[in-house]
C-alpha cells in the first residue's frame, strides 16, 4: 500500500511539474514556438523514473522526485525563451 500511494504521489508531482513547464513555455513563448520537443521529453523522463520507481525499491519518493525536478530545469534551460533572456543578460 505504502509504494502504491508513494508512485501515486511521485505521478502527481511528475503532472504538476509538466503542466507548469507547458503554461510558463506557451505565455513566454507563445503558441507559434511552442517546444513541443522539450515538452516530449518531459513526458519520456516522467515516464522513465516512474518505471525506475516501481522496479526498485530501494529507490526514495525524495529522490524520485528531486531528479525530475533537475531534470525539468535542465530541460527548460534549453528552450528558447530561456536562451534568449540568457543571450540578453549577457550582451
Amino acid at each position: 500500500m505504502k509504494k502504491i500511494m508513494q508512485i501515486g504521489l511521485l505521478i502527481g508531482f511528475i503532472v504538476l511539474i509538466t503542466a507548469t513547464f507547458t503554461f510558463a513555455q506557451f505565455s513566454a513563448a507563445g503558441q507559434e514556438s511552442f517546444p513541443f520537443f522539450h515538452f516530449g521529453c518531459l513526458i519520456v523522463g516522467g515516464l522513465i523514473i516512474v518505471s525506475l520507481k516501481r522496479k526498485y525499491d530501494k529507490l526514495y519518493l525524495s529522490e524520485a522526485i528531486g531528479s525530475f525536478a533537475l531534470y525539468t530545469t535542465l530541460v527548460a534551460l534549453f528552450t528558447a525563451p530561456v536562451v534568449d533572456a540568457l543571450k540578453n543578460l549577457m550582451s
